[in-house]
C-alpha cells in the first residue's frame, strides 16, 4: 500500500480509502467487520471514509449503523486504533433528514 501526507499534516493516509457507506444498509454488522479486517489487516488501508447519514439511502432505522460498526470493529481491534484514521462530515439539516434540526 502507497501512503502520502495528508495536507500539511503529519498523517500518512493510505492512498486507497475504505468508503463504509453501505454498512448497516446494504452489509450486516459481522459483513462490516470481515471487510475491515481484510482492508486494514490485509492490504494496509489505514483510512476510513463515514458520515452522521450513512448507510445509504438514509432511514431512520439504519442511520449511524455505520459509525456504529466502525465503532464496534475498533472497540475489538484497540491495538490498531492508533494506526487507522476515520474521515466523516456532517451534512446541514434537511427536510428528508432524520437529523433533528436546531443540532
Amino acid at each position: 500500500m502507497k501512503y502520502q501526507s495528508l495536507g500539511w499534516s503529519d498523517m500518512k493516509v493510505s492512498r486507497v480509502c475504505l468508503g463504509t457507506m453501505t454498512f448497516g444498509q446494504q452489509n450486516t454488522e459481522e459483513e462490516a467487520h470481515e471487510q475491515l479486517d481484510y482492508a486494514i489487516k490485509k492490504r494496509g488501508v489505514n483510512f476510513l471514509d463515514t458520515a452522521e447519514l450513512y448507510p445509504v439511502p438514509t432511514k431512520r432505522e439504519t442511520q449511524g449503523l455505520t459509525e456504529k460498526y466502525i465503532g464496534t470493529w475498533l472497540a475489538k481491534n484497540a491495538d490498531l486504533r492508533e494506526k487507522v484514521y476515520v474521515a466523516t462530515k456532517v451534512m446541514g439539516y434537511s427536510k428528508t433528514s432524520h437529523i433533528p434540526s436546531g443540532r
